[in-house]
């Protein structure tokens, strides 16, 4: 499959500067869509667009701006904008933002500014950050005024229904945009080098800069998700934005709380970052599907489980592998030191072995001090 580069939306620029360029009623009337038509029930409209009205009322008092003053170069300070959202953590004191990474990456406490919906401004009293999913955690002081907004479960999500996107689009505060969720699990996206975990939902609700971290909520008034990224030629909406899946912010979270860090799963080795039907083909599977062993790394649990360079990964115990990203995003979320069964497509034969998983934090610890 092949990568779309996308474009991470702060505020006046796309991802540290440069834009990235994409690969890329009422009454009762009968709409046709071939031999099939769909009755528009009278007033749907009028109550659909009610929902709307509550849903926004409901929200966006915990809808937040967030400026950030990061290093820049030959020593000179930039402003960085997004948006994020005041929730609270269950058995954790306090009211926290959830936001990107990407806006508040290498900024002290100090040097961020929390906007909220009637214009007051806070600082953080702590930051936390996870670069490889893009997520960042600030705790607020508990002042009992603050609004926080309910989470929903990504889980329930369906393509086509209703969300709402809110954020702080070309500094534009409390702005609200409505969409459907076009599609469910995306991966296939290039966000740079820094972000790996990556299975987003992609919405045609309008953003653009400045929304980075802004909420998409459902049509209950939950968030499901963290608007990240936007394909588009120009960096402006497009109808084409992504968004991170709430579970996985509760995740990593709840991983940022407990221990400072987000605990991942590690195999040790590389997968290809395209595997297209002609390779599958090649190779005789009978579908697209699973992820194409390019390297393995020396002493890991891939290296001791016997999987070879060329073998492809079917299935990791009981889920089948779509993709070089779902294989990732599998092996990531698993607890060091499970033992799992991995299925691998050899010589025109599947095969099944056992490995360990490894700690990808202590792999990359033992990384940096080799180099």
């Amino acid at each position: 499959m092949k990568s779309v580069m996308l474009a991470l939306f702060l505020g006046g620029c796309a991802f540290c500067g440069g834009i990235v360029g994409a690969r890329f009623q009422n009454g009762a009337d009968l709409h046709a869509d071939g031999d099939n038509k769909v009755a528009v029930p009278p007033g749907e409209s009028v109550r659909l667009g009610e929902r709307f009205e509550t849903v926004s009322r409901k929200i966006s008092p915990a809808v937040v701006s967030v400026e950030a003053l990061k290093p820049g170069k030959k020593g000179k300070s930039v402003d960085e904008s997004g948006s994020g959202v005041l929730i609270r953590v269950p058995g954790q004191a306090g009211v926290f933002v959830i936001t990107n990474n990407h806006v508040i990456s290498q900024s002290q406490p100090q040097q961020i500014t929390i906007t909220l919906h009637d214009n007051r401004i806070l600082h953080p009293v702590q930051v936390w950050s996870d670069p490889e999913s893009d997520i960042g955690l600030l705790k607020l002081e508990d002042i009992e005024s603050l609004v926080t907004a309910p989470l929903g479960d990504s889980e329930q999500v369906k393509v086509g229904q209703w969300v709402l996107a809110f954020g702080s689009p070309f500094g534009l505060h409390q702005t609200v945009t409505h969409g459907i969720i076009s599609a469910r699990e995306r991966g296939q996206v290039s966000l740079g080098n820094t972000i790996r975990i990556k299975d987003f939902l992609q919405t045609d609700a309008a953003i653009n800069p400045g929304s980075s971290g802004g909420p998409l909520a459902n049509i209950d008034g939950e968030i499901i998700g963290l608007n990240t990224a936007i394909a588009s030629h120009s960096g402006n909406n497009s109808g084409v934005a992504f968004s991170i899946p709430i579970n996985m912010v509760k995740k990593v979270v709840r991983n940022l709380l407990d221990k400072g860090v987000v605990s991942r799963g590690y195999l040790g080795l590389q997968v290809a970052p395209s595997f297209e039907s002609a390779d599958a083909q090649k190779l005789g599977l009978e579908r697209l599907q699973g992820a194409l062993v390019e390297s393995i790394y020396p002493e890991t649990p891939a290296a001791l489980a016997g999987i070879r360079k060329g073998d492809v990964v079917l299935q990791i115990d009981n889920v089948v592998i779509r993709n070089e990203n779902h294989f990732i995003n599998v092996v990531s979320s698993m607890d060091p030191g499970k033992t799992i069964k991995l299925r691998i497509w050899r010589e025109r034969v599947s095969r099944e072995v056992n490995a360990v998983v490894g700690d990808w934090n202590a792999a990359q610890a033992k990384l940096k001090v080799s180099q």
